[in-house]
């Protein structure tokens, strides 16, 4: 179902435009967001966050990804970073990382602004997983971060699993299903998923220390892919609008996921 709206894109505006979409305040709401792509608003991002909120009154949760790639030693960033370094330059900037800390560290930039907008509101909360962690701010916020297992990413003892639930509701906000965390359960969800292990740094004891642990091997590489099939499915209710001058699109996360694990069984 398309909406369509025009005119500056003011955050009393993108209130309007949000709500036109479909964002509803009895079901939280993930969010993956471009700023960027929704164009100048008055105000920035504040102005985008605030609008979100308004838009899910006092009754509606924002939940957004909070991840953090630079206490790990196994993440994609970090390879991308010490590519081409011999092997001292590799130990010192293994030396520098930072353990996890759900208080003070930042959330990575390539989620762009709207996350370290969430985490670091009053009242926000978020959750303990020290690579893969969710922020949250509204009246479900603590049932959806709270007991995030640390050897867990995305699966049963994740926010996702808790926002599947709750009938969630996800909004790509100038983004597309590449950026579409929720799928990633699926993947927890099909027979025997391949496994591989994961490295990072944490905090014990006031003290940092490497800790290694197993879990299922994330893969997004074909989440565009699926995307376009859930879309063109009709097995999951996607909406699709503008807000400001971005493309979204308000997906219905349960169906989504569901739809994801059947997919990586016939395609994976």
């Amino acid at each position: 179902m398309a909406v369509t709206g025009t005119g500056t894109p003011t955050e009393h505006r993108l209130t309007g435009q949000l709500r036109e979409l479909g964002v509803r305040p009895d079901r939280p709401l993930l969010v993956h967001a471009s700023l960027r792509a929704v164009g100048p608003v008055a105000g920035g991002g504040a102005a985008v966050l605030r609008a979100l909120r308004a838009a899910l009154g006092p009754d509606g949760t924002l939940v957004v990804p909070a991840f953090t790639a630079r206490n790990s030693d196994t993440s994609a960033a970090h390879l991308e970073r010490v590519r081409g370094l011999d092997e001292a330059g590799r130990a010192a900037v293994r030396a520098a990382m930072p353990p996890y800390d759900a208080g003070t560290m930042p959330c990575d930039e390539g989620l762009g602004v709207l996350p370290e907008l969430v985490r670091t509101r009053p009242g926000a909360l978020r959750s303990a997983h020290p690579q893969t962690s969710f922020a949250a701010l509204g009246p479900y916020a603590e049932k959806v971060v709270s007991g995030h297992r640390p050897d867990c990413h995305l699966g049963e003892d994740s926010p996702l699993a808790r926002l599947y639930d709750l009938r969630a509701s996800i909004l790509l906000l100038g983004t597309g299903f590449g950026a579409c965390t929720a799928f990633h359960l699926g993947e927890y969800r099909v027979a025997r998923p391949p496994r591989r292990t994961y490295r990072c740094v944490v905090r014990e004891d006031g003290a940092a220390r490497w800790w290694s642990y197993e879990d299922v091997a994330l893969d997004d590489g074909d989440f565009a892919a699926l995307g376009a099939d859930l879309e063109r499915s009709g097995a999951g209710t996607v909406r699709t609008g503008t807000v400001g001058a971005a493309a979204c699109r308000l997906v219905d996360l349960a169906p989504a996921v569901d739809f994801a694990q059947g997919w990586f069984t016939r395609h994976r």
